[in-house]
Parts: C-alpha cells; sequence; structure tokens
C-alpha cells in the first residue's frame, strides 16, 4: 500500500500555473496523494490544516515561499515531514536547504528525500522560516508587484531597491537581545534562520546556519546610492567566498531572541510577507520543523560578532 501524501498547491505562483496535472501524476507513482489546491476564499493555511487532517505521512508545498511558510506553520512540532515544489519567485527557503529548483528534480527529493530538523522562528504571531527584515529590504520588496514578479523574477526586486535607493533615510535602531540591548543608526536589519545568497543583506557573518538554535543578526548603515551598491557587492563576495563582512557599515551577531525598535517606525517583512511596522520581536524555535532534503547539510554553528563601525553605537549590557 502507497504512503499517503498531501499537496497544497498554489496556483497563482510564479511557474505553478499549467503544471498541476504533471505533478500529480508524477507523484501518485510513490504516493496515495490529495490534492488542496488554494483559491480567494481558502488560502495555504487553510489547505494545509486540511491537509493534516487527512493524516498523511508527508505534506507538500508547492508554491513561493509564502505559500511555503503558511503550510509549515501547520506543521511545527510534529512528525510530519514537509517536501518543498519551488514554483514561486525567490524560492529562497529551497535555496537555502539545496532543494532542487527545477520541478523534476524537486519531484524526486519529494519522493525520496531524507527529513531533516531544521529551527524556525516566531516573529508577529506567525511562523518564519527565512528571515524577518526591517528598513530598506522590506519597504523595497514590499513594493514590488505581483506582475512584475512573475515577468522579472528576482531582478523585479532589484529594480523597485535601485528606485528606493533615491528615498534613503537612515533610522535609529534599538535592537534588544536576551544579554543585551544594542543602539546604532541603520538603513536595514535582517534577522535570519535561513538565507541563501541571494538574500544578500542577512550576509554578515560567514554562514547563517538554519538548525544550531540562533537566529543571525545582520545590521547595514548605508546612506547613498554609492555606499548601498558598494555594501551589497560586498555582501555577495563575502558570501560567495564564504567570509563574514569586513566593511565598517555592516554588523552581525547571534540571537536567540530579538526585539526590533525603530525611530521613525520602519515596515517589516516576514518571509516576504507585509506584517506591518516596528516594533517586532523574532524569537528561535530550536529544530521545529522536518524537512525532506537530499542529503543534510553538515552540523556547523556560527557565533561570529562584529559591530564596530556602525554609526552612532552603544551597546548596554542587560543585569
Amino acid at each position: 500500500m502507497k504512503p499517503r501524501a498531501a499537496l497544497v498547491w498554489n496556483p497563482v505562483a510564479g511557474a505553478a500555473r499549467d503544471e498541476l496535472s504533471q505533478v500529480v501524476a508524477a507523484l501518485e507513482q510513490t504516493y496515495a496523494l490529495s490534492v488542496f489546491e488554494t483559491s480567494p476564499e481558502r488560502d495555504a493555511d487553510a489547505c494545509a490544516a486540511a491537509a493534516l487532517a487527512s493524516e498523511p505521512a508527508v505534506v507538500i508545498a508547492a508554491g513561493g515561499d509564502g505559500t511555503v511558510s503558511l503550510v509549515a506553520s501547520r506543521l511545527i512540532g510534529g512528525e510530519v515531514p514537509l517536501a518543498v515544489l519551488p514554483r514561486g519567485t525567490a524560492n529562497s527557503f529551497a535555496r537555502a536547504l539545496s532543494i532542487p529548483l527545477d520541478l523534476a528534480g524537486a519531484l524526486e527529493n519529494a519522493c525520496t528525500g531524507q527529513p531533516h530538523a531544521i529551527d524556525t522562528a516566531r516573529a508577529a504571531g506567525r511562523t518564519a522560516l527565512l528571515f524577518a527584515s526591517v528598513g530598506f529590504h522590506a519597504a523595497a520588496i514590499g513594493e514590488t508587484s505581483r506582475e512584475a514578479k512573475n515577468r522579472w523574477g528576482l531582478l523585479a526586486y532589484i529594480a523597485t531597491g535601485l528606485q528606493r535607493l533615491s528615498e534613503l533615510e537612515p533610522f535609529s535602531l534599538e535592537l534588544e537581545t536576551e544579554s543585551e540591548i544594542i543602539r546604532c543608526k541603520v538603513t536595514n536589519v535582517a534577522v535570519a534562520n535561513l538565507a541563501p545568497l541571494h538574500t544578500l543583506f542577512a550576509q554578515g557573518p560567514t554562514t547563517v546556519c538554519g538548525d544550531d538554535g540562533k537566529l543571525d543578526v545582520t545590521l547595514i548603515a548605508f546612506d547613498d546610492l554609492g555606499s548601498g551598491i558598494g555594501t551589497a557587492l560586498h555582501l555577495y563576495r563575502s558570501g560567495l567566498s564564504q567570509n563574514p563582512a569586513t566593511r565598517d557599515d555592516i554588523g552581525f551577531l547571534p540571537v536567540t531572541r530579538a526585539t526590533i525598535r525603530a525611530d521613525p517606525p520602519q515596515p517589516v517583512l516576514i518571509d516576504g510577507e507585509d506584517v506591518g511596522e516596528t516594533p517586532v520581536t523574532v524569537e528561535c524555535v530550536p529544530r521545529s520543523l522536518k524537512v525532506l532534503v537530499p542529503a543534510p547539510p553538515p552540523s556547523q554553528s556560527c557565533d561570529e560578532r562584529k559591530l564596530e563601525g556602525l554609526p552612532e553605537l552603544e551597546v548596554e549590557p542587560k543585569s
């Protein structure tokens, strides 16, 4: 008897609109499959709840990072693993875990992948698989239209970001962690659980580990077009070579919990979704989600810290 599987399908994700029959035929070779398709009346969270009620051996999320995050939120702390068919624009979750981006490879992984326990986070009352972003990056992503993402992919985010640079205003940050309060002037804050290379503004430390029980904060303080482009290039090169960032306008540190306050208040994105404005608290939930991956990543932990060079920096230990 074939094991049960539940497929949550988002038909409006970038690459997913015309593939459902192909996906169902492939998965039914391995699983007794039930399909739950999102609609304006039933989002991915509701589909995931219905999927779990069918008592599957695995839940498969097909769509972009927003769909994957909503489905995963129903699996946190349970034994049912998540498989991913990345059909969105950025597909950051799949990239971070080396899940194939092509449909054939992703289908094979959904059928034969190994379960691997990763950390998740809680922020603004919802699950975060990837990262919380505050400031410039959040504003740029939030202003990128669905039409532009479907047409241009990641280039759409870059174009919006370049437009936002002309309106850039650094803000006063108060970052409260489990052990200290950090104050400085910044342009962007990222609190990352997982972050592939194209998530440039989370690439401060050598690596962002998704299974070490910690979150990695990257603080960025560029203040004009030239320094913004220079910072992005530096983060790309350091991330590509797996070295920590060294520019004065970049800081980073590991935390288990962070509360971000900003003056003036700043937009907040959780896994690419607009959740309002600061303040926001992000907290790590260690090894709380099982994901099917081609091969578990090597165990590692990153405790690197660099704050020197950030403008108007103050660090106050908590008693």
